[in-house]
């Protein structure tokens, strides 16, 4: 063994136990991005929050988690990504008591602050640690499976359990219920995780890049979710833009230069990762909006209330659950993710469609219920297949780097994605009225708008993934240059990687 080759987490008793610890943390996080959503209402008549700043409650915690995803991985690279998921998991604890006790607006926003960073710690090494841990292919694509259905569904089931919980027992408990789970899973991770013998800690950590991509993502985050109150085209919003422009430009130069990157240029190179987070990035931006604009219709169109709102998106984390678990293995196991990813961008590209025609007279059944179907057999088959694929390219000691770009591609996606969208929604919703149209015929075609676009972004996703990621063995492992194939990923579900 090398001085750097860094060894699968071992588990002292199994590694699916060890798999669920992780998904435990993972779920905590993808939970918490919407839990809230549901609750916003509550919080603001409880601290008194003014209609322009409610939204920060959300901004607070999505700005910090999609800057440090890319950073904490590559800590978790460099100083073991056990010791680094097990203080994510402490920092998001902490802070979700924090959010729970606070009795003032200030208390709340910096305790999510504080969530946020707990989050993309914990986030940022959960897929390195599972596609380390599992190393046998077919093992390997179930695991992604269970590692999958979490990403996918957490958002969904947060909006359900929100409203369960703000109308029970009141929001406190969306933040309380994290304090539990989150020492059990403390306390289990300590037991179970084996670290790394060696994480290459004597490699260079790269700190001006460090400064640079941590300062570019948060600012380009925060130009993202304040585009919402700003519009994308004043000068505070472009201005924050350009700075984030540039810093990312001298975060590319300084990589190009640094003789030991944060973020090596070779991770470019293959065109499984490159056309894989650039999918993913599409399919992300398109679908996010789906879990924020129908809560919206339901809500405001069809008069939903939040119980039966979250309901009525439990078809959605059931599917993906179904096919992630049990029929993705086994499709991406016999064909390979390159040909099950087409399919499952078009049956999303379908659900996205069936919603671009919701009318203003809807119901359930015959207008939303339709398009959770194929939403949720799409991204449960999308989800594992798009997650091997971004970490095809990795050796061991980048492994955490991988894991935490293909998260922040997905936080980026979304927040982008559902900043888009909602204003689109919104802009083309205020102009209508003024025409003669009803409140909800307004509304409704704002969010018939938002669909129809989220479904060009993936139909986008859908361009990469059948030119960019083809089928042929020769595109399989495009870059030969990473090392022997026993120190890459391979696909997940393949029989082996192709050199």
């Amino acid at each position: 063994m090398s001085a750097r080759t860094v060894p699968a987490p071992a588990v002292r008793t199994s590694r699916w136990f060890a798999l669920a610890i992780l998904c435990a943390g993972q779920l905590m996080v993808i939970l918490d991005g919407t839990i809230v959503n549901v609750a916003l209402p509550a919080v603001q008549e409880s601290l008194g929050f003014s209609s322009s700043s409610l939204g920060w409650v959300v901004n607070a915690y999505l700005i910090p988690f999609g800057g440090l995803l890319l950073l904490a991985g590559r800590f978790g690279d460099l100083f073991g990504r056990k010791r680094v998921f097990v203080t994510g998991l402490v920092v998001f604890t902490v802070a979700s008591l924090l959010c729970g006790l606070a009795q003032n607006t200030t208390a709340l926003l910096v305790a999510r602050f504080a969530q946020g960073v707990g989050g993309a710690v914990t986030s940022s090494v959960t897929l390195a640690m599972v596609v380390t841990m599992f190393t046998e292919p077919g093992e390997r694509a179930k695991a992604i499976g269970v590692y999958s259905f979490v990403q996918s569904a957490g958002g969904t089931l947060g909006l359900l359990l929100g409203g369960v919980l703000t109308r029970a027992v009141g929001w406190h408990w969306i933040f309380f219920v994290n304090v539990p789970i989150g020492v059990a899973a403390v306390v289990l991770a300590q037991r179970v995780l084996v670290a790394e013998r060696d994480t290459g800690r004597g490699r260079g950590t790269d700190a001006l890049g460090a400064v640079l991509i941590t300062s570019a993502l948060m600012t380009a985050v925060y130009a993202i979710v304040a585009a919402a109150d700003h519009g994308f085209g004043s000068a505070r919003t472009l201005g924050f833009g350009l700075v984030a422009l540039v810093l990312l430009t001298a975060f590319a130069v300084r990589q190009a230069r640094a003789e030991d990157p944060l973020l090596p240029p070779r991770m470019f190179r293959y065109r499984a990762v490159s056309g894989a987070l650039g999918t993913h990035a599409l399919m992300i931006s398109g679908l996010f909006g789906f879990q924020f604009l129908v809560v919206l219709y339901m809500q405001k169109v069809l008069g939903f209330d939040e119980v039966e709102t979250g309901a009525a998106v439990v078809p959605v984390p059931l599917l993906v659950g179904v096919m992630s678990l049990f029929l993705a293995p086994r499709l991406i196991g016999r064909f390979g993710a390159r040909a099950v990813l087409p399919a499952a961008l078009a049956l999303i590209c379908a659900g996205l469609g069936i919603l671009g025609r919701i009318p203003a007279d809807g119901a359930y059944l015959t207008d939303v219920f339709p398009a959770t179907v194929p939403l949720g057999i799409g991204f449960g088959l999308a989800m594992p297949a798009l997650a091997g694929l971004a970490m095809s390219g990795a050796t061991p000691q980048d492994s955490g780097l991988a894991s935490g770009m293909f998260n922040t591609v997905q936080q980026v996606g979304a927040s982008l994605g559902l900043a888009v969208l909602s204003a689109l929604a919104a802009s083309h919703t205020g102009a209508l009225p003024h025409d003669g149209a009803s409140r909800a015929e307004a509304l409704t075609d704002g969010y018939r708008l938002a669909f129809q676009v989220g479904a060009v972004f993936v139909l986008g996703a859908l361009v990469i993934a059948v030119t960019v990621l083809r089928t042929s063995r020769r595109a399989t492992g495009d870059a030969s240059a990473a090392g022997p194939a026993s120190s890459r990923a391979p696909e997940a579900g393949t029989p082996s990687a192709t050199p």
